[in-house]
């Protein structure tokens, strides 16, 4: 189920993730989801949702780490 916006997120990634890294999770959600629609294309038994939600991820930990408790940028 693709986000159409940022409000749409789960509230876990609402929650903790600042704006920025939540409009990339949007984005590499959907991408992720759209790309993996055929079960072929995906790892093991993983379903389409838990694939995109570890492309997501994977794609905010590219640009942000967590410190404590708190998503901070990364300083390049």
């Amino acid at each position: 189920m693709p986000y159409k916006n940022i409000k749409d997120l789960p509230e876990r990634i609402k929650d903790n993730l600042p704006k920025h890294a939540q409009e990339i999770y949007r984005k590499s959600f959907n991408n992720a989801w759209k790309q993996y629609k055929d079960p072929k294309e995906r790892k093991g038994n993983a379903s389409r949702e838990e694939v995109s939600h570890k492309v997501a991820w994977a794609a905010v930990k590219q640009k942000y780490k967590k410190i404590k408790n708190d998503w901070k940028e990364k300083n390049y």
